[in-house]
């Protein structure tokens, strides 16, 4: 399959913590709005709680879960070396086909079976558990039937804008370019990091 039929949308963020608490603390301060659901990963030892960003997106905060016997991997979104305060770690595009857009991307990582209660999804996860470019190349999520976002209640909360900051970010936008066509992700020159703006009903916050 040829790498212009590859479509990536958008699909969610993923906020880190060292603890949970921590992340979803991070979020309410930031946006003002409560978190709920969510559950545990047992395949990387990581448990989340999520929040709707309308119909078809979502936001978690994640970290690794201190109940769980260690994953035979790498946690993904480099929680295993992950320190500091809870920030804005990743970000999620879904795609129609895994395989063939890891035909096409290939250093989006290895494909993972994944399944949550009666979710089920495919996910691309790297070898080191840490995404290409400083963290900032998106993660690639095949759902296989209902998506998480579909169980969600509305917040009232809507992506705006997201902003990668990169040393390279020229190259790392002209890498997606032909995969991904959304007016909200930007392309910044500057120190590897994640800034989104999020409609909410309290006004546009910024959360980093």
């Amino acid at each position: 399959m040829g790498d212009m039929m590859v479509t990536l949308e958008f699909d969610h963020l993923a906020v880190a913590g060292e603890t949970l608490g921590a992340a979803a603390a991070h979020v309410e301060a930031a946006l003002g709005a409560p978190l709920s659901g969510g559950g545990r990963h047992a395949s990387f030892a990581t448990w989340n709680r999520l929040l709707s960003l309308g119909p078809a997106e979502y936001l978690e905060a994640i970290a690794g879960d201190p109940e769980a016997p260690p994953p035979a991997r790498p946690r993904w979104f480099g929680l295993d070396g992950f320190h500091g305060p809870a920030r804005l770690q990743a970000w999620i595009c879904r795609v129609a086909d895994l395989d063939a857009a890891l035909a096409a991307l290939p250093e989006a990582g290895q494909a993972v079976d994944l399944a949550r209660g009666d979710l089920r999804w495919r996910m691309a996860v790297p070898e080191n558990g840490l995404a290409a470019w400083d963290g900032l190349f998106p993660a690639l999520i095949e759902w296989q039937g209902p998506r998480a976002a579909d169980r969600l209640a509305e917040s009232g909360c809507g992506l705006r804008a997201l902003h990668l900051c990169h040393p390279e970010a020229e190259a790392l936008a002209a890498r997606l370019a032909p995969h991904l066509d959304d007016p909200r992700i930007a392309f910044r020159e500057g120190r590897p990091g994640l800034r989104a703006r999020i409609d909410t009903p309290r006004g546009v916050r910024q959360l980093a």
